[in-house]
């Protein structure tokens, strides 16, 4: 493919940035590793019919109530104070999740999905769907921006490695002339070795160990365990046939 004729992928490493990013000429993938993008593609792998973002908690009792649907979420990692249920993969297994709506709110993944509205097309990534995200990415040949959902707006390790891993992949297929997406994929070959130990360094490790949730660390670390598409239809996530 001629060098001119590839399309753009970038990486937007927290969703302050976002604004200097041509969002309504791109598809765009919300990262949120841990953990609510690697819960969304399990939840769904797993069954759920859909899954429906939102930004409060406040939305989430509401429409959960509307829907008869299944509330979730979490503030700094623990479920949120109003919700039955939170933001780990472990809790949506097919007997649980299969059929049914899950409405789900986070701290940092779900507002950049409503940021990013006015994209091409939204969907969402994380180690457990890389394959699939990486062959739909291919397969659109249209821009593409890898939206790290970070931590409250500040530049997260996990996040960055999965854009890393999804620039190492693809980018043949693509334009990069993007200094965070060469440092995003540079970090990702420094620690593809063992990922889980390599993130032992970071803020949002600890912050998620204090409440021993290790197991989900591995889990959200570990590719194509729920290997489908996530992809945004009128305010909804639901499985890509």
């Amino acid at each position: 493919m001629d060098e001119i004729t590839k399309p753009r992928l970038e990486v937007c490493l927290s969703p302050a940035l976002l604004h200097l990013f041509d969002v309504k000429n791109s598809i765009v993938v919300i990262i949120d590793v841990l953990r609510a993008t690697s819960t969304i593609c399990t939840a769904l792998y797993n069954g759920a019919a859909k899954v429906i973002p939102v930004a409060t908690v406040e939305e989430c009792v509401s429409i959960g109530r509307q829907l008869d649907a299944i509330t979730a979420g979490e503030r700094d990692g623990k479920i949120a104070e109003g919700l039955l249920h939170g933001n780990s993969p472990f809790e949506y297994p097919t007997e649980f999740i299969g059929g049914k709506v899950l409405v789900l709110t986070t701290t940092n993944g779900t507002k950049l999905l409503h940021m990013a509205k006015d994209a091409v097309q939204i969907i969402t990534g994380s180690f457990p769907n890389i394959s699939a995200v990486c062959e739909y990415l291919i397969s659109q040949g249209q821009n593409v921006i890898l939206g790290c959902a970070a931590w409250k707006d500040r530049v997260n390790m996990e996040d960055t490695l999965f854009a890393g891993a999804v620039v190492s992949r693809i980018k043949e297929h693509f334009d990069v002339n993007c200094d965070s997406a060469i440092a995003a994929e540079t970090l990702y070959h420094s620690a593809k070795g063992d990922l889980f130990s390599f993130m032992k360094k970071a803020s949002h490790f600890h912050r998620l160990a204090r409440y021993g949730l290790e197991e989900d660390i591995k889990y959200c670390l570990t590719e194509d365990g729920a290997n489908i598409l996530p992809i945004l239809r009128n305010g909804e996530l639901i499985k890509e046939k």
